[in-house]
């Protein structure tokens, strides 16, 4: 049994909006309008890298309702093996719903990034998609993320995500971004696409990062293992 006590308060906070009621709104709030309307950057980027980049062996950090594994294609395995990491369990709980759909089930692991990970083996791909906005701390911080799930990917392996930065700022994104912070479930002010790279390059030899609108993408090969 996971001890609660090993995550900071601030981890936990982030996690405590994921509740059913938000989750029953989220695809149509946070992929559909903040997407395409705060962040700039429609759900559409996010789905290209799944379906270019997924293995089938998967760990999703992060995977909110299950809507971008839902439609990830997995390769061409029959039986993908896919696994799950998050501190709320409401999230995890409609993620796995929605792969039974497709006949996947995912282990479900309660956990955070900034931790060691909640799993015993290495992944073909990793993704945290709209995940590091909500993470706490600076970059320098933050980048403690990237050195776990280096960790835990295969040489040949890749991590790929998307991130809410803190500039452009617009109107929209201000707003937004006030309102979610005031609820402890953002923690991006000084989230810029410079310090996502520098944190992003110290555990990983190959790095693109790319800007849409408000919103970082990356994929990372070549880990540099503390292990």
């Amino acid at each position: 049994m996971v001890q609660v006590s090993q995550f900071t308060q601030e981890e936990l906070d982030g996690a405590g909006p994921y509740t059913p009621g938000l989750l029953r709104v989220y695809d149509r709030i946070v992929l559909g309008i903040n997407n395409k309307v705060v962040w700039r950057c429609e759900t559409t980027h996010l789905l290209d890298q799944y379906s270019r980049l997924s293995s089938v062996v998967h760990l999703d950090i992060g995977p909110g309702t299950g809507y971008l594994l839902e439609r990830e294609p997995f390769g061409a395995a029959g039986t993908p093996v896919v696994e799950l990491v998050d501190l709320s369990v409401h999230a995890l709980e409609e993620a796995s719903r929605r792969l039974r759909k497709r006949g996947i089930e995912a282990r479900a692991h309660y956990g955070s990034v900034l931790g060691e990970l909640p799993v015993n083996q290495r992944f073909g791909s990793v993704a945290a998609s709209l995940l590091m906005h909500c993470v706490p701390g600076t970059w320098s911080e933050k980048g403690r993320a990237f050195q776990r799930v280096a960790d835990v990917t295969s040489a040949d392996g890749v991590f790929f995500g998307a991130t809410a930065l803190a500039e452009p700022a617009t109107p929209p994104s201000r707003a937004v971004g006030g309102y979610f912070r005031a609820h402890n479930a953002f923690d991006d002010p000084r989230d810029d696409l410079d310090g996502l790279r520098y944190a992003l390059d110290r555990a990983w030899s190959d790095v693109s990062v790319t800007s849409v609108g408000r919103t970082a993408l990356w994929t990372a090969r070549g880990p540099r293992r503390s292990t």
